[in-house]
């Protein structure tokens, strides 16, 4: 059996995607360990201390990488996604934070979404299950 445990994300600076994805978006550091000029950057969420860890990649100082972020954003492509309990309220809340999306949270078939800069180059998608709304 296959599971997804660690994924990435590529940022230009890794303090700064850690104050916003700390601060701001309320993950809790996992790992960091030093790597010379860069360091070994995970995040989890603090409601799944041990579930996928969100690795804060060093990479897009890199000509290509920093191309392919541009052409995402350009095109409205979230580079990844993360699941909330309520996206309305997590929309109001990081927006009273600065936080900028792309538009307030739309019905998408199963899901209702907004799409967010996390301010390192990349759109992330925060969607809510409509199912799981419909449930509680």
């Amino acid at each position: 059996m296959i599971r997804i445990k660690l994924t990435s994300i590529a940022v230009p600076d890794q303090d700064k995607a850690e104050r916003f994805y700390v601060d701001v978006l309320g993950f809790q550091v996992k790992r960091n360990i030093p790597m010379g000029p860069v360091r070994y950057l995970t995040v989890v969420s603090p409601a799944e201390p041990d579930g996928t860890e969100l690795s804060i990649e060093p990479g897009s100082q890199q000509p290509e990488v920093a191309a392919f972020q541009a052409w995402m954003v350009q095109r409205g492509m979230p580079w990844t996604a993360f699941q909330v309990d309520d996206i309305d309220a997590e929309h109001e809340r990081l927006s009273a934070l600065g936080v900028v999306f792309r538009g307030p949270p739309q019905d998408m078939g199963e899901v209702r979404a907004a799409t967010l800069d996390d301010t390192c180059g990349n759109l992330i998608l925060l969607y809510q299950l409509i199912a799981a709304a419909t449930a509680a």
